[in-house]
């Protein structure tokens, strides 16, 4: 069954119940309760004060397709951390036959991305749809972080970073073994093909390149 992450499919529950059918159909895969995620947000929200606008900084999907409300966006650099595809993804865009992978960020290097603004009024609710996004498994954890945009402008930002601790996280893994993985990920969600492609694309729209990226785009196979 395919699905989409849109504004729609967060809000409506509907993304929620497949991810909660595909978690009964792997039962050793941890998932977070939605306890376990309030209290999570909760102490993000512990950090920030009531009513002010609140930062996201988005590496990946959330640039080209961030399905949450935002008053406005601008180019950020974040230093101490890199975007890598260091997640194996056994259901979304891989399976336990054909895995494929995902982006997060890992320690060290830099990351080019997008700061995305969200309005004091709206920060709870719009954070929470993030949440039932990007908190549901125990891939990543939500920090603070400091972000450089345009002009040396210093923004404090909400982002997600690897569980280095989470059994599908991959430490060390060549271009070759990237490619290979990301060549023939698929899932409900759609191939890991494609979320390559629209990263690199939708960084190119904002004048942003990522030299390990382009690496591993032009160590696919091609397409059949």
């Amino acid at each position: 069954m395919k699905i989409r992450i849109t504004r729609e499919t967060l809000m409506d529950g509907s993304l929620r119940a497949r991810q909660l059918q595909l978690a009964a159909e792997h039962p050793d895969t941890r998932w977070r309760t939605e306890a376990e995620m309030a209290a999570l947000m909760n102490g993000i929200l512990a950090e920030h004060r009531a009513g002010e606008d609140l930062h996201v900084f988005g590496y990946g999907s959330l640039i080209w397709n961030p399905a949450f409300d935002y008053a406005d966006r601008k180019t950020a650099l974040l230093r101490g951390w890199h975007r890598r595809f260091c997640l194996k993804m056994i259901m979304g865009r891989g399976t336990r036959e054909m895995p494929g992978l995902m982006l997060a960020l890992d320690h060290g290097g830099a990351c080019k991305g997008v700061a995305f603004r969200i309005a004091g009024e709206k920060v709870r609710q719009e954070l929470s749809i993030l949440w039932q996004r990007e908190m549901f498994g125990c891939s990543y954890h939500a920090r603070w972080v400091t972000v450089t945009a345009a002009g040396g402008e210093k923004i404090r930002a909400v982002t997600f970073v690897i569980n280095r601790q989470h059994p599908r996280y991959l430490p060390e893994l060549s271009v070759e073994q990237t490619a290979a993985l990301i060549a023939t990920g698929s899932g409900d969600l759609g191939t890991c093909r494609e979320y390559l492609e629209n990263t690199i694309a939708h960084l190119a729209q904002l004048g942003l390149k990522d030299a390990g990226l382009q690496r591993i785009a032009k160590a696919l196979p091609k397409p059949l």
